[in-house]
């Protein structure tokens, strides 16, 4: 009699059922032999041998389902190229051969990172480092367990027709500053003897394109390609990069609370190894990673194009893979972290620094 039997094997890679058909014979030397929750009865060498394949395909899969680990990850913003290494490692099975079973959250205003912490409802999140130590400074116990993002993209622009083409040209003009990302203009103008008429700026350039403002502020992988794409062209523009203004605030960084750190440690490398892995693995195939973006950008419904996202990519790599700054990714530079927490202590945002031992873990195996 010819019995069909179906076999859901554990390989984290295969989630298709796969049908498998067993003679069965009425024999007295039969052999039993258990392959996952399934029984196969066999009997001469042809039953033997495919109950060894059985045995050797439950015995070898990599990872059964039952031993991952199961996370949950939260990227500070909505789906995009910014977080585009962990949609592929999530993509191509870097989380689960790490052991992990990763729940992808879809973050923005209304989903913000250390109130999900907080609640339970993330273990692991992103967050640019001045608002990290913010919020370490004010009791909450963050740990950066993997600094991505080495450089800032955060900038200033504004028209050379309305005159400004160097920074003492910026004396009282206005100009829109977002509400959570002050300090590193404010520093600036400080800096270079400035006195401005700040503007609240919105999540539009509205306001800057329609000539309301003089200056705005932008992120160079994300608001800077929407004035250009608006008609404007970068010979237009006098741009300020807070990184060439000695006030590089590296941005993205992987967080979790100090109890999930202390907890499971082991976890936590993994996590922030696998999501390294993913952020290679995306430089290294950029059509396929930016396939991957745009899936997550269409189901999310986000309006933008992927021009705009190849933009934002390629501008991504450019402040992850820093150059001759020397700085392996995941590694939080004592220098860097150091100068952001003191202009944040000058501007009165925190009373006091948080050491960097307690602030930053090395997950990387590198220091």
């Amino acid at each position: 009699m010819m019995v069909l039997k179906k076999v859901r094997f554990r390989h984290p890679e295969q989630h298709e059922l796969r049908e498998i058909f067993v003679r069965e014979r009425q024999a007295l030397n039969g052999i039993s032999i258990k392959a996952g929750l399934h029984r196969v009865k066999t009997s001469g060498i042809p039953g033997i041998l495919l109950s060894f394949f059985l045995i050797w395909l439950f015995l070898v899969s990599p990872v059964q389902a039952e031993t991952l680990k199961k996370v949950t990850f939260l990227p500070q913003w909505f789906p995009q190229a910014q977080f585009a290494g962990y949609y592929v490692a999530w993509e191509k099975g870097v989380y689960r051969k790490h052991g992990l079973d990763v729940t992808l959250l879809r973050g923005g205003p209304e989903k913000p990172v250390c109130p999900a912490l907080i609640r339970g409802e993330a273990d692991f999140g992103t967050l640019f480092l001045a608002e990290a130590i913010q919020q370490r400074s004010r009791g909450l116990k963050l740990v950066n367990v993997g600094q991505i993002v080495q450089r800032t993209g955060f900038i200033l622009v504004a028209k050379k027709s309305s005159g400004i083409l160097s920074a003492r040209d910026l004396q009282g003009k206005k100009v829109s500053l977002w509400d959570d990302f002050k300090v590193q203009p404010l520093a600036f103008f400080r800096k270079n003897g400035l006195k401005v008429r700040v503007i609240p700026q919105t999540y539009t350039l509205n306001l800057f394109l329609r000539g309301g403002v003089d200056v705005a502020s932008a992120m160079w992988y994300n608001e800077y390609h929407s004035i250009l794409s608006a008609g404007l062209n970068e010979d237009e523009l006098t741009t300020f990069f807070f990184d060439g203004q000695d006030l590089n605030f590296p941005e993205d960084g992987i967080y979790c609370l100090e109890e999930t750190w202390k907890r499971d440690p082991d976890a936590v490398r993994r996590f922030v190894q696998a999501s390294i892995e993913g952020w290679r693995y995306a430089f290294a195939h950029p059509r396929e990673a930016l396939d991957i973006v745009m899936k997550y950008v269409n189901e999310a419904k986000i309006n933008t194009s992927r021009t705009h996202q190849k933009w934002m990519f390629e501008k991504i790599k450019d402040l992850i893979v820093t150059g001759n700054r020397n700085v392996p990714m995941g590694t939080l530079s004592e220098t860097d972290y150091r100068k952001v927490a003191a202009e944040l202590q000058e501007s009165g945002l925190i009373k006091r620094i948080p050491p960097l031992s307690e602030f930053h873990v090395h997950c990387t195996g590198k220091k």
